[in-house]
């Protein structure tokens, strides 16, 4: 099998079940698990899990925090070409999970340190590699912009395929140039709340659609409901996956997207590579924290 790069964020993830309704200004009793987490880290997780040769380049704090984070993915499968820097953390994300939604509460730390001429030595090295994903949390932040759009560059030189996770309805507002930044690539990932965003209301396969003026091929998440894909060869719909006891549902995102990616550089068609990816994110949600089990 031929490697995929992920180049994104590796943090630690700080998951907070309250056991019941938060009663502001006073105690709520929770579970709190802390985790290994990041968008890039886990889709790379979640790779390595599904059998891909996979390789994280990231970037992490010198400390106690960055160890263990590399340390959990090299024991998962995952390549690392990550940077320790001395003069940062390792980024946390406080992760509150009711019944009603899922909220971040980030600081991104050493992620912002992503270095363009390590992104492209490391894509560079990785001779095996037949495509690029990039979480789009790297272009979001002004700190890690940098390494991103060297990212982008760097696999177009290579002549990588090349996927986009949009990651987050909210830092896209505040980045309306998003799109311009990508160029043209292969195919780009989001959510209904990113796709509204990025294309307007409308409905999600109109939103795919229009997004293929960016992207060759556009997948829309709309979780419990299934997903839709606009490409070359027209629009698929995938069914709602099968039902699931969602316990957490933070990361299933990035395992659709790996299940999805690991099909799809295969060589299978939309709807087995989204059938893949709702199979990931499916296991994904029957447990605390982003990460596959074991």
């Amino acid at each position: 099998m031929s490697r995929i790069l992920v180049v994104g964020d590796l943090v630690t993830d700080v998951v907070v079940v309250p056991a019941g309704a938060i009663e502001h200004g006073t105690d709520t009793t929770a579970t709190i698990t802390p985790s290994g987490g990041g968008q890039g880290a886990n889709t790379a997780a979640w790779l390595a899990h599904a059998g891909a040769p996979v390789t994280l380049i990231a970037s992490v704090g010198d400390d106690v925090a960055g160890h263990a984070r590399v340390a959990e993915l090299a024991a998962a499968g995952v390549t690392c070409a990550v940077r320790a820097h001395p003069d940062a953390a390792t980024g946390t994300v406080v992760v509150l999970v009711t019944p009603e939604e899922r909220t971040l509460i980030t600081d991104p730390g050493a992620s912002l340190r992503l270095a363009p001429d390590d992104v492209t030595t490391a894509v560079g090295a990785a001779t095996d590699a037949v495509h690029l994903h990039l979480s789009g949390y790297v272009l979001l932040n002004e700190g890690s912009r940098a390494g991103g759009l060297a990212a982008l560059a760097a696999a177009r030189d290579r002549g990588l395929t090349v996927s986009v996770d949009a990651s987050s309805a909210a830092p896209l507002r505040r980045n309306p140039s998003f799109l311009d930044r990508l160029g043209r690539i292969d195919l780009l990932l989001c959510n209904a709340d990113e796709a509204t965003v990025l294309a307007g209301p409308s409905t999600p396969l109109e939103q795919a659609v229009r997004l293929t003026g960016h992207a060759r091929n556009v997948v829309v998440k709309l979780g419990r409901a299934g997903a839709v894909w606009a490409g070359p060869d027209g629009v698929v719909q995938a069914p709602p996956p099968a039902s699931v006891v969602v316990v957490d549902p933070t990361g299933a995102g990035d395992a659709f997207a790996a299940g999805l990616l690991e099909a799809w550089t295969g060589g299978a068609a939309p709807e087995a590579s989204l059938a893949a990816g709702a199979a990931l994110g499916a296991a994904a949600v029957t447990k605390i924290g982003a990460r596959p089990l074991g």
